[in-house]
């Protein structure tokens, strides 16, 4: 067998072990029974273990070697060409890092997410506290092994969002934060407000549920390759080229948080069953960054859950299915859910203050990570950032630094790309509407398709044959620019709250 063919073999051989991680993953936070918690770490370091052994495989850096100068690398962005410089990359990382590293930074995770729940239930940072301190301690050698440009944080962020700084990415956040407060202090300035006791009436699980599988089938989400399940914090997870599952949870009394919650993991799950099936496994069949996954996370949820035009073609059936929402307007019900008001919870926040709630966590954890911050000091600095940034402060840890999962799983970077998502959703979503002559038409009709299409051709079927910042300028001809999405929370914010 050829050296290209053989190499391809064992990447995808080793996506299958990669699955089934990920499906015995998304058991333990669904359906897996609390006391099998610690077999399931064992299960998934094993696997772990296995998975390292083979992307480390010297045989893998030997085919790599072979094909690094041939003729399939002639033409970068071609499917041949982006599988071994990706391949490539990945080998060079995964050689870095000692297995034993890998599978305690899996114990650890496992475990560490099994806690989570418990403290968050019981209100209880001090029992998750010791599996903060080992997890960032674990993190910080991962940094150390991988090596990094100017700061140990540079190496984690690069698992989530390749070739990215942490100087870079603390410069974009500034630019947009020195746009975005202006207009959030004009905002609680103004003698127009909401009402939002409107989204806190009665709304019955059942219907909840309903009504959000119907909306996110509507929006393109294919539940013959997927499915829609209950968990502590919302997620997607795919477990292969036709099985993505959705995760979101319910509040009977605050109906945003289960809608726009699925409509978010609809929106990862919508860009996984858009990678090329046949390629799976493949870097072409695989997402370029989480930056860019989460920008169609919140393009769904944002751009278009909570437009307008989406709740032209959905308030009818709403209504039908709420009896407590019958004497509500949709001028009054789309000015409630996109009411901009400083909150406590993250994944419940207004598309204006969301990315506030981002800088919080980017610089707690790069404080953590240095050492700067000692985990025991974290619920205080917490609610002092929060009163620094939003004005408000928790009252208690549970809605204050035990909010998140992901510090529990080890996801030390992950943060940012929130914020980059919606950098890139907001220009993706600019350039969409000039390309198809019009999107609020469409979705007012409840035609969601030629979005969804467009975004497949641009972005999806690409999978890593482009870095994310060649990407948005292939597709949107301008660099990233925090520019398209204030333009988007002027256009929607000023005129609801006045200020036009």
């Amino acid at each position: 067998m050829a050296p290209y063919e053989t190499l391809c073999r064992l990447t995808r051989e080793t996506a299958i072990l990669q699955s089934i991680e990920a499906l015995i993953g998304w058991d333990e936070r669904t359906y897996m029974p609390p006391a099998a918690g610690e077999y399931r770490a064992e299960q998934m370091t094993y696997l772990a273990g296995i998975v390292h052994q083979r992307r480390t495989d010297k045989r893998i850096g030997e085919l790599l070697g072979e094909l690094a100068t041939s003729p399939l690398t002639k033409d970068k962005h071609s499917d041949e060409a982006t599988t071994i410089r990706q391949l490539q990359r990945d080998y060079i990382k995964q050689i870095k890092l000692p297995q034993t590293l890998v599978e305690e930074l899996t114990r650890a995770s496992v475990l560490g997410q099994q806690a989570w729940v418990e403290a968050r239930k019981n209100n209880d940072f001090p029992s998750f506290a010791p599996h903060v301190k080992k997890l960032f301690e674990l993190k910080r050698q991962q940094a150390e092994a991988l090596g990094y440009k100017s700061c140990p944080y540079d190496a984690l962020l690069d698992d989530f969002e390749p070739d990215a700084l942490t100087a870079d990415v603390a410069k974009v956040l500034a630019d947009l934060r020195k746009d975005l407060v202006p207009l959030v202090q004009a905002i609680a300035q103004a003698k127009k407000r909401p009402d939002a006791s409107i989204l806190t009436r009665e709304y019955p699980t059942a219907g909840q549920e309903a009504f959000g599988k119907a909306a996110a089938a509507a929006v393109g989400f294919d539940f013959h390759r997927g499915r829609l399940d209950v968990t502590h914090h919302p997620f997607c997870s795919g477990m292969g080229p036709h099985d993505c599952r959705l995760t979101t949870r319910y509040d009977e009394h605050f109906f945003p948080s289960a809608l726009f919650g699925t409509l978010h993991e609809a929106g990862h799950g919508m860009y996984d069953q858009g990678l090329r099936p046949e390629l799976y496994g493949l870097p072409p069949g695989m997402y370029v960054s989480l930056g860019i996954h989460e920008s169609q996370s919140r393009m769904w949820e944002n751009l278009v859950g909570r437009s307008r035009a989406f709740w032209q073609h959905f308030f009818p059936k709403f209504r039908e299915t709420f009896s407590s929402a019958r004497d509500v307007s949709l001028d009054n019900f789309y000015f409630a859910i996109n009411s901009v008001q400083p909150s406590l919870i993250r994944v419940e926040a207004d598309e204006a203050t969301y990315n506030l709630h981002i800088i919080v966590r980017f610089e707690l954890e790069q404080a953590l990570l240095s050492g700067d911050l000692p985990v025991d000091d974290l619920p205080g600095a917490w609610r002092e950032k929060y009163q620094q940034y939003l004005g408000i402060e928790p009252t208690d840890d549970a809605d204050g630094c035990l909010q998140d999962v992901h510090w529990s799983a080890a996801l030390i970077g992950y943060f940012p790309t929130y914020s980059l998502g919606n950098l890139y959703a907001a220009q993706f979503f600019e350039q969409a509407d000039k390309d198809l002559g019009g999107l609020a038409t469409q979705f007012s009709c409840g035609d969601f398709a030629p979005l969804l299409q467009w975004l497949q051709r641009n972005i999806h079927h690409r999978g890593q044959c482009h870095t994310a910042a060649e990407l948005i300028q292939l597709v949107t001809h301008k660099p990233l620019t925090h520019a398209p999405l204030i333009r988007h929370l002027r256009a929607k914010l000023e005129p609801l709250y006045g200020l036009a």
